[in-house]
């Protein structure tokens, strides 16, 4: 475990593959089944990604990070994590909040995501960016205990 400095702020700035062994240890504590190391650099490396990362200001610690993926004007964020240390900080909020603005700037008109219909709490985050439901998908995630969870799908018009 990270020993986080008590007045540490995140800033958020633009990540690429040198972060993706943080990546892949944040998403192992956030997701049943997560990505690996492997997995957060082909997408790093890959066209239309688009990915900010929290880094702790003094130690540079990634203290969570937003990944999206573009392609014909409009994006699909593919996953958003957050350092258990970090959770409940506002470091979600941080992410997204120049993360779609990003977006916007380079043009993208909608941003999609898919939620787990029993993540209470991103669904709150992702409503108060002003996102809508506009589809369900039926046994989606695969929960930890091998159940399938259906996802919401949301979107929000960027421009």
């Amino acid at each position: 475990m990270i020993n986080w400095p008590a007045r540490a702020s995140p800033c958020i700035r633009p990540i690429g593959a040198e972060r993706s062994a943080e990546c892949a240890a944040i998403h192992a504590t956030s997701f049943a089944y997560p990505w690996m190391e492997a997995d957060f650099e082909q997408l790093f490396v890959a066209n239309g990604i688009f990915a900010d990362g929290a880094i702790e200001a003094k130690e540079e610690y990634l203290a969570g990070f937003v990944l999206s993926r573009i392609a014909a004007g409009e994006a699909e964020i593919l996953t958003i994590a957050v350092a258990p240390e970090w959770r409940r900080h506002g470091i979600a909020t941080s992410l997204l909040k120049p993360h779609l603005h990003g977006l916007a700037a380079i043009r993208v008109s909608r941003l999609f995501l898919e939620v787990d219909v029993e993540n209470t709490a991103a669904r709150a985050l992702y409503a108060n960016f002003g996102f809508e439901q506009v589809g369900e998908r039926k046994a989606y995630y695969r929960t930890a205990g091998d159940e399938m969870a259906a996802a919401l799908v949301m979107r929000r018009d960027l421009i």
